[in-house]
């Protein structure tokens, strides 16, 4: 028997499809316009989160198309389904922040509903944005079928005479126009200029950290993460990832069998090579739970310690992700941490092939981009995870992004129990250089959702005090967020975490080459807060949220449902 007659014979979607008691099923396929042709042929779900409203997205009604044209071409029917995505950009500083992280885990439900209810033999992943990404990730390691993802590419950074934008410098631009620092026509140039493609926001923020971390993972085709939406190479690669999930369901290849402790190993060393977003921890201890691989928030450390920064991107850096994609992309760095060993070559990827093979003849282009591995930044990664009496279970800051002068810093807490309280005081200078802004009950219960806050960060850093003044928050930062602010301090305040007894003017210590975040109060005292200390009210009583604040565990778990 030849292989192609055995994987019709081997196919999931036979279950639907053969026998006389799936003759209505056939009808309904016959309702969709399939032929007989059509629907002997692996059925390929192409699950695309296109919509109208994120920039990201709104190209990847294009990519979904090339997709299917490749899964035509290589002998399968791809049948498209859509997910929902949410723009933190757009939904940053208000209630719809909220919404975000949970949105993360609705999209790994929502795709295991329709792959499991419709049988389909492999699917295409057609994500962008931060939660997308990790929430199909999720549902690809749940549902174990073959699966590949393609992304719909970064934006182009905007131009300013020679100063390259990104959406940093508008909301960073709003701080600085509250401190006097530029005219409100010069704040609605940013504005104008910042952003002027489709795609993921142009640094090394979340979305892009986490397409270039599928990649890493094995889990998107080499280009996946850097290569720019508006380039027609988009489109070529997309046809490819359609091509290629026939080959991947023709040989059986599951995600289980890429999404490896390996794999995950590799995901952290480029996390740390590049300077990935904090949420990156979050989004890769929830796929690696969902995988069935362990991942505890030390290996972070133990990485970063022995891992080069290579590349300081948007917002640590002035390159932003064209730069990258010209410099070699994924390949080329993973090509570079190969010099010293630090990759795992064995790896097996979409393509078919190992990590090994996909790098025979990668190279950097660029040593400006992407540092020599002899010459890096810094001799450790971007990311670190401190601990301390203020998160004991962990906290995670960029420091690649940190000034060295916040490196180690000590200083009075300015205490707000929420995003909008704190906005306010940095809007009307009420902070002072040395201040330790902390901002609680942002966790993922607390929020509920765990808040992306830019706007705070953004403000500071407008106003010229990032390089004077910290921020720690039991919520988390965009990607974009750039300065000593430290997030995901675990436990948070709703569930007693000491985050929520910290009080004016205590004094804070943070110490980011020493992995320490500290407060500085006796225990007595510490104790005599804890006896006053209730569990307050639930902010959001209705609806998905409050199942959400129900079901959610600690940030250092990565934020997954209680099961």
């Amino acid at each position: 028997m030849d292989d192609a007659r055995k994987v019709v014979i081997g196919l999931k979607s036979n279950t639907i499809k053969l026998g006389l008691e799936k003759a209505p099923h056939r009808s309904l396929f016959r309702a969709i316009g399939l032929t007989d042709e059509e629907i002997k042929r692996p059925l390929i779900g192409i699950v695309n989160s296109h919509n109208d409203i994120v920039p990201g997205h709104i190209n990847l009604d294009k990519i979904g198309e090339a997709v299917k044209a490749g899964v035509r071409l290589a002998g399968g029917t791809p049948l498209e389904f859509q997910t929902i995505a949410v723009c933190d950009g757009i939904a940053m500083n208000h209630l719809g922040m909220k919404y975000s992280l949970g949105s993360r885990e609705l999209i790994a439900d929502a795709v295991e509903v329709m792959a499991v209810a419709h049988a389909f033999d492999g699917l295409v992943f057609v994500p962008n944005c931060d939660k997308v990404v990790p929430g199909m990730l999720m549902a690809a390691a749940r549902l174990n079928l073959p699966a590949i993802f393609v992304s719909g590419g970064p934006m182009l950074a905007g131009r300013s005479g020679d100063q390259g934008l990104t959406l940093t410098q508008v909301f960073e631009g709003v701080g600085a126009a509250a401190a006097g620092k530029i005219s409100p026509e010069e704040l609605a140039l940013l504005e104008d200029r910042a952003c002027p493609t489709c795609g993921s926001c142009a640094g090394m923020f979340t979305a892009n950290s986490m397409n270039c971390l599928t990649e890493a993972l094995g889990m998107g085709l080499p280009g996946n993460g850097p290569i720019p939406a508006v380039y027609s190479e988009r489109i070529r690669l997309a046809k490819t990832a359609g091509m290629k999930i026939m080959a991947l369901v023709e040989k059986g290849i599951k995600p289980s069998d890429i999404m490896t402790e390996a794999a995950f190993l590799n995901a952290i060393r480029l996390d740390m090579a590049i300077g990935c977003s904090t949420n990156s921890v979050l989004h890769l201890m929830a796929i690696a739970h969902e995988a069935g691989v362990s991942i505890d928030l030390n290996l972070f450390n133990e990485i970063s310690a022995s891992t080069p920064n290579l590349c300081r991107l948007s917002p640590a850096g002035h390159h932003h992700m064209e730069d990258l994609y010209h410099a070699g992309g994924i390949q080329a760095i993973f090509s570079e941490l190969d010099k010293k060993g630090l990759i795992n070559k064995e790896a097996l990827t979409v393509t078919g092939m190992t990590v090994g093979d996909n790098i025979k003849g990668a190279a950097v282009r660029d040593y400006d981009v992407i540092r020599p591995i002899d010459q890096p930044y810094s001799d450790s990664g971007g990311l670190a995870i401190l601990f301390g009496n203020l998160a004991p279970e962990g906290a995670v800051v960029k420091k690649s992004a940190v000034a060295d002068e916040m490196m180690q810093h000590t200083g009075p807490a300015r205490v707000f129990d929420s995003e909008e309280e704190a906005v306010e005081a940095i809007l009307k200078q009420r902070i002072r250089p040395g201040d330790v802004i902390v901002i609680r009950y942002e966790g993922p219960k607390g929020g509920p959702g765990m808040r992306e806050m830019l706007t705070p960060t953004s403000a500071i850093a407008g106003m010229g005090l990032d390089k004077e003044v910290a921020l720690i928050t039991d919520g988390r930062f965009s990607g974009a967020t750039r300065g000593a602010s430290i997030g995901h301090v675990s436990p948070e305040a709703a569930s007693g975490g000491l985050i929520g007894l910290v009080e004016e003017g205590d004094l804070i210590e943070i110490d980011i080459p020493g992995y320490r975040l500290q407060l500085l109060v006796d225990d007595a005292t510490i104790e005599q807060r804890k006896s006053l200390w209730s569990e307050p009210e639930p902010r959001i009583k209705t609806g998905y949220m409050k199942r959400y604040a129900q079901l959610v565990q600690s940030a250092s778990t990565g934020a997954i449902f209680r099961t």
